[in-house]
């Protein structure tokens, strides 16, 4: 496949006051990981950390789900929605892979008129974002019950919102969304999946506590890391499109592209927490320390938040014991992932209404664990 770096494929490119306004976000990001004091430093580490711990995950798996549907000839969109009854935990079943992907594949089906909302509930209920990669690794056992109890809820809770025909008001989701083709695999697209390769595998040792990852220099982890950062701020910064790509693009140029959009938000939520706790003083885990009766629903509330990185922290947080398994089910249910981006981008109100619907279950079945076993799996 021929590669070039022009963008002049994209038949429809998105406004220079828009590409404007990402260069300036994009401009500002790096100048803050350049600033030479503790400022920077936290910058610098969190772009790190959203990179290894977040960025390289997504792209994994975007690129296995749209790999897969170049290889086999298959559109995972028309698959669902040809599926009828299926159709809702398929949704479930692919929010529930470990990571973002699936669930973000379900936004975009229901995007562009593939899928039901009940599908979209279903599939942002079961997720757990890239906190599975974790919960996977360090504890397996509670990883056995969390994931499938999701995953049933998830069907369970689609089921319901389709048979009450709940639909929010639409907006740009529909068979009228134009999304623009990007066109040839372009430089940027393979430096990206260039520098994501180590990423990933730097990513999983660091997740799975490897000392094989401590024996990597720093240097080298924040050449990869901020370099990796800084070539998918550029991709964003220079899109055409808005949030979800063309399904006749290439798969790595897709998986760039998406995965991008998704690391901008994970920076920046990730920034606005770090620089809470480092120039505010904000002490999570004394909160929880401090208010035992209602951490399954400040588990929950924190799930309402978009991205992988509360999530994660939820279940550090339960790791070392700090929280008890209801409140990590709970913040389980609610928390949508990075899924929850583009879900905003594309459709706020539905993203709204996805999670205050599975904040309902969450609620029930984190508290009604807390009430009947509030010890289980401490």
């Amino acid at each position: 496949m021929h590669i070039t770096d022009d963008i002049k494929f994209a038949p429809n490119t998105t406004q220079p006051f828009q590409n404007g306004k990402r260069m300036l976000i994009a401009g500002i990001l790096m100048a803050l990981a350049l600033v030479p004091n503790t400022l920077g430093q936290v910058t610098r580490d969190m772009m790190m950390d959203a990179y290894f711990q977040v960025s390289v995950f997504v792209a994994a798996t975007l690129l296995l789900f749209y790999g897969s549907e170049r290889v086999f000839k298959i559109d995972i969109a028309q698959v669902m929605q040809s599926a009828r009854w299926g159709q809702v935990p398929m949704a479930a079943l692919f929010g529930a892979t470990p990571g973002c992907g699936g669930a973000v594949i379900v936004v975009a089906a229901y995007s562009s008129g593939h899928v039901s909302f009940g599908s979209v509930v279903a599939a942002l209920t079961a997720t757990m974002g890239d906190a599975a990669f974790l919960l996977i690794a360090t504890r397996p056992d509670a990883a056995m019950v969390v994931l499938p109890l999701s995953f049933a809820i998830g069907i369970m809770t689609g089921w319901i919102v389709d048979a009450m025909r709940f639909q929010p008001a639409a907006q740009s989701n529909g068979t009228g969304l134009k999304i623009p083709a990007i066109g040839m695999l372009r430089k940027r697209d393979m430096a990206f999946l260039t520098l994501a390769t180590p990423g990933f595998g730097i990513g999983v040792l660091q997740l799975v506590q490897s000392p094989l990852y401590d024996a990597i220099p720093h240097g080298a982890l924040m050449a990869i890391g901020l370099t990796g950062t800084a070539v998918g701020l550029a991709i964003w910064a220079l899109s055409p499109i808005m949030a979800m790509t063309n399904a006749t693009d290439a798969p790595v140029t897709r998986m760039a592209e998406e995965t991008s959009f998704i690391s901008l938000w994970v920076i920046g939520a990730y920034l606005a927490y770090e620089y809470l706790v480092a120039f505010a003083g904000l002490d999570l885990q004394g909160l929880f320390q401090s208010a035992a009766p209602y951490l399954p629903i400040i588990a929950i509330l924190i799930g309402f938040i978009p991205g992988c990185g509360p999530q994660v922290l939820v279940t550090t947080l339960y790791l070392n014991g700090l929280v008890p398994f209801a409140a990590l089910l709970g913040n389980a249910i609610s928390n949508d992932g990075d899924a929850l981006f583009p879900a905003i981008a594309l459709n706020p109100r539905a993203a709204l209404a996805a999670t205050v619907v599975s904040a309902v279950p969450a609620i029930i079945v984190a508290y009604a664990l807390h009430f009947m076993a509030p010890y289980f799996m401490n």
